[in-house]
């Protein structure tokens, strides 16, 4: 136990108990009462300091997530396969939109690239500006730019079941040990595993998360975002919200919108103004209370 004043990380929640870890050393703290009575709870991510093995100050967060609860993320990436599972636009779309919501850089990491062609996937992502990353295992470099790319940073991994995830982390570090399918059950994933938060250093420098896999849960368990915060989530629509000859347009189909005569004009891809308008629609329905 810490008994004099140190900062530190938080890099693991599990029944009330945080593992921090500062230039001291790793710590078992608790959380003063007073933040419950706040509402406010302590988070893998979080930049605390402790004293006298208690927690009693959360530092400012940048950004968090609902599920799993991890703060100050500086990139999601984004594991999408060529071929089973194939890419899907529309949930990708949608968990991009929540991290440029949040300011955390998304980024796309394409595998199974020996068995079909990312082209369709990356030429979207790429003409963006989202960094996009294909991965082949008989290619190094390929590995390596990811391993660069969670180089000093705190990440989260994500992708539809089966995309890849495992393999990728195992890839990326081989200090794991793991083989694959045993590394999800390490980050807190088996069947018979308690669900929760953890941080993992990696040999190269940085923090990464495992997150569900989409198929595991919903884009609300993320955050909601309102119809008229929708197009700010899509960079692409950035240089053309501005020339809508309507104040309060949506973007989707108004004539004279200047976003979707660049969509006519192949200045923004189709799919993505595919996937904002199916999400406009749905942000529509949306109530008020669901939305506090």
């Amino acid at each position: 136990m810490v008994s004099a004043k140190t900062s530190g990380i938080i890099v693991k929640c599990l029944g009330g108990l945080y593992t921090v870890e500062s230039p001291d050393g790793i710590y078992e703290c608790k959380a003063r009462g007073v933040f419950r009575a706040k509402g406010i709870s302590p988070a893998v991510g979080d930049s605390v300091t402790v004293s006298g093995g208690v927690i009693t100050e959360i530092g400012e967060r940048r950004n968090f997530i609902i599920r799993p609860p991890l703060a100050n993320l500086d990139q999601i990436l984004f594991v999408v396969s060529t071929v089973s599972p194939a890419p899907n636009f529309l949930i990708l779309d949608k968990f991009i939109a929540i991290a440029e919501y949040k300011g955390i850089e998304p980024v796309v990491v394409i595998t199974k690239t020996d068995l079909g062609d990312g082209s369709a996937v990356r030429e979207v992502y790429d003409s963006i500006g989202i960094k996009t990353v294909e991965v082949d295992y008989d290619d190094a470099e390929s590995v390596q730019r990811v391993r660069e790319l969670l180089s000093g940073r705190i990440s989260a991994f994500t992708g539809n079941s089966g995309a890849g995830k495992s393999t990728l982390l195992n890839a990326v570090d081989p200090s794991l040990d793991l083989a694959t399918g045993e590394i999800s059950r390490k980050l807190g994933r088996g069947r018979h595993t308690t669900r929760h938060a953890e941080l993992y250093k990696l040999a190269g420098g940085g923090y990464i998360a495992d997150t569900p896999g989409f198929s595991t849960f919903e884009t609300n368990r993320y955050d909601l975002i309102r119809k008229e915060e929708l197009a700010a989530c899509f960079r692409e629509f950035a240089e053309y919200t501005d020339s809508c000859r309507f104040r309060d347009c949506s973007h989707t189909c108004e004539k004279g919108c200047a976003v979707v005569e660049a969509v006519e004009q192949g200045r923004i891809p189709k799919k993505r103004h595919e996937s904002y308008c199916t999400m406009y629609e749905e942000a529509k329905q949306l109530k008020e209370w669901e939305l506090k």
